[in-house]
């Protein structure tokens, strides 16, 4: 007898998890504020059950910090950003190396190539908010392409830890050129299949990207101290 897998509508838990996971990931959730698990169970409609467990989740991936009795979202250091970007040196360089080795057809990249005409258009209009929508999809499409699925998990986790610093730095002109330019270095590395150049460019594209949120951290920490704040 041949039997087919039955599908099975997402979990409340799993709907619940996305929800605050994307909140967390996207900055629509406050550093430092604390997290009430009540609380968010009647924003949301559900009881706490499904609450508890994906905020239990989001504290094993590090999006969410104990603090005495309360969750918070952690507001990142400079030791943090060092942390996440040593690994992400170690993980997206691989990633891309084992996408421009075995992409076979070029119309596999076109994705990229036309998010990349999208954040140039919305560069040049000054949008940064569909910069930014075009950047999302221009990741998402190489990271498609990813053949180690537990290598892309890795890469998502941590990539995530600092995605609503990055979207604080998209509203300026000059980032918004950086990013295109390592970008399409890297779309021309994976169009050739040079894994090695699609390494470098990831390398180099990773760097930038690390100094921004340095600078980025930096004037934070100055404009905290200012106020008397402990940086």
């Amino acid at each position: 007898m041949s039997l087919s897998a039955i599908d099975r509508p997402q979990s409340l838990t799993d709907r619940v998890y996305q929800t605050l996971r994307e909140h967390v990931c996207s900055g629509r959730l406050p550093s430092g504020q604390p997290l009430q698990e009540a609380a968010l169970a009647a924003q949301l409609g559900v009881s706490r059950t499904p609450v508890r467990e994906a905020l239990g989740r989001l504290v094993s991936e590090g999006l969410l910090d104990i603090q005495g009795r309360s969750l918070i979202v952690p507001s990142l250091s400079e030791a943090d950003l060092n942390d996440i970007y040593e690994l992400r040196l170690l993980l997206e360089p691989e990633a891309v190396r084992q996408v421009a080795a075995r992409v076979d057809a070029c119309g596999r990249l076109l994705p990229l190539r036309h998010e990349l005409a999208t954040m140039a258009a919305a560069h040049a209009a000054g949008d940064a908010g569909a910069f930014m929508q075009a950047n999302y999809r221009y990741r998402a499409a190489w990271l498609a392409l990813v053949p180690n699925q537990r290598l892309l998990r890795a890469i998502e986790l941590y990539a995530d830890h600092v995605r609503y610093l990055r979207a604080l730095t998209l509203g300026n002109p000059q980032t918004r050129q950086v990013v295109l330019r390592g970008l399409e270095r890297l779309a021309t590395a994976l169009s050739s299949g040079d894994a090695e150049a699609a390494a470098g460019a990831m390398r180099d594209h990773l760097s930038e990207a690390k100094r921004i949120l340095q600078e980025l951290l930096s004037r934070r920490d100055k404009g905290e101290n200012s106020r008397g704040m402990p940086g």
